[in-house]
């Protein structure tokens, strides 16, 4: 008990574990790979795998870290965010609660996960009789909203992620609505950059499918690296929430993690964290008061 369990979902986009299963596979101790036995998405549509890629992935799995996890995750009567949901919660049994939970989509890409885990590390208190101390752990997304022909578009701040738990009592995706513990860390979040087909098949297949706001793919098209300045409200459900994009003249991963390491403004400061941190620490403190004054009053009433 106690390791580093990794969770990564297969489905219609599998190629890109390529990338996000790499940058994790050191650090952790294993990784499970949820497949629908199906090959259904969770709304209900079939994807294909090629062969090839479960060639690649034995011939990278050098230490034997990767196991599968089949089984049916598209339920009809569900929401594709309630199979979504359901689906995190089994394979994080899967993975074995006394664990970390690690749950990493195939579009996440982490900058230094060595950093994550030694951070995580510092909890492992946590992992004794967890679910009588139910906590997540947040990193933060740098969000890539389009690749050009010369470069890369990406949200212009950092937005916060849940990537871990000790208890899975999911409640949408992967947050559990418990108390969180943010981190400094940050993430590559691919997310809609993708070719205009690929994106349109993301957009009918993910748990969000019902919530995409009507304007958003028209606006995506639209925008590029002459003119992404004269827009505003890039955000696929509530525009507002991406205000603004940047852009960096490269598409390479490598000079992507470069350009990030020297641009203060996309580092999570200390000051800031501290903030976000005591305000959990005082929500929680104080609703778990509060349920303990209204035990003790319904004693005597």
């Amino acid at each position: 008990m106690k390791k580093i369990h990794v969770g990564f979902l297969l489905s219609y986009d599998y190629e890109k574990l390529k990338l996000s299963i790499p940058p994790v596979y050191n650090a952790a101790d294993k990784i499970f790979i949820a497949e629908d036995i199906n090959k259904m998405t969770w709304s209900g549509n079939e994807f294909l795998v090629d062969s090839s890629f479960y060639l690649w992935l034995k011939e990278f799995d050098v230490d034997n870290k990767i196991e599968f996890y089949r089984d049916n995750f598209y339920i009809p009567e569900l929401t594709a965010l309630q199979n979504d949901t359901r689906e995190r919660y089994l394979l994080s049994l899967k993975m074995g609660i006394g664990n970390w939970l690690i749950q990493i989509d195939s579009d996440e890409y982490f900058i230094d996960f060595d950093s994550f885990v030694s951070n995580l590390r510092k909890y492992d208190h946590y992992l004794d009789e967890p679910e009588k101390k139910k906590v997540q752990f947040a990193c933060f997304w740098l969000i890539i909203y389009k690749y050009t022909k010369e470069g890369t578009l990406f949200v212009n701040k950092p937005m916060k992620s849940v990537f871990a738990t000790n208890y899975p009592n999911y409640k949408c995706a992967r947050r559990t609505n418990e108390r969180t513990i943010y981190f400094d860390n940050l993430v590559l979040h691919e997310s809609i950059a993708r070719t205009e087909e690929q994106l349109i098949c993301k957009l009918k297949n993910w748990g969000h499918n019902n919530e995409v706001d009507k304007d958003f793919l028209k606006k995506w098209v639209m925008v590029n690296e002459t003119n992404y300045d004269q827009f505003e409200n890039f955000y696929y459900i509530n525009p507002k929430r991406w205000r603004k994009l940047e852009y960096l003249p490269t598409r390479r991963f490598e000079d992507i993690k470069d350009i990030i390491n020297v641009k203060s403004k996309l580092q999570i400061s200390r000051e800031y964290l501290i903030v976000k941190n005591f305000g959990q620490w005082f929500k929680f403190f104080w609703r778990k008061k509060a349920l303990e004054f209204s035990f003790v009053f319904n004693l005597f009433h």
